[in-house]
């Protein structure tokens, strides 16, 4: 389904925004898309997650949440930066393809 692809990439965004307002664990992530009707399993959360860690856009660090450890992103300068790119370039783009 070409809609799934797209999406995938709407939910990067939403990471990268999630992980600079206040940081994000993945369980916690899938709650907050699945709040906006996305579905999304752990088997793809994580290694979108990893990726974005990998590619420099997200950091993370261990914390203990609820009683667990769990692996902490939040984003780095460089996915800031990401984001303000995306950020004029949704706008543009809602603005051309929205009635």
């Amino acid at each position: 389904m070409y809609e799934r692809k797209v999406l995938l990439g709407f939910m990067r965004i939403h990471i990268l925004y999630h992980a600079m307002k206040e940081g994000i664990y993945g369980a916690e992530m899938i709650e907050e898309l699945e709040s906006h009707g996305y579905s999304i399993s752990p088997g793809t959360m994580y290694p979108i997650l990893h990726e974005m860690e990998k590619k420099g856009l997200l950091i993370s660090e261990q914390k203990k949440i609820e009683g667990r450890m769990v692996k902490f992103y939040r984003s780095t300068s460089e996915g800031e930066e990401v984001l303000e790119n995306l950020r004029e370039f949704i706008s543009e783009l809602h603005q051309e393809v929205m009635p």
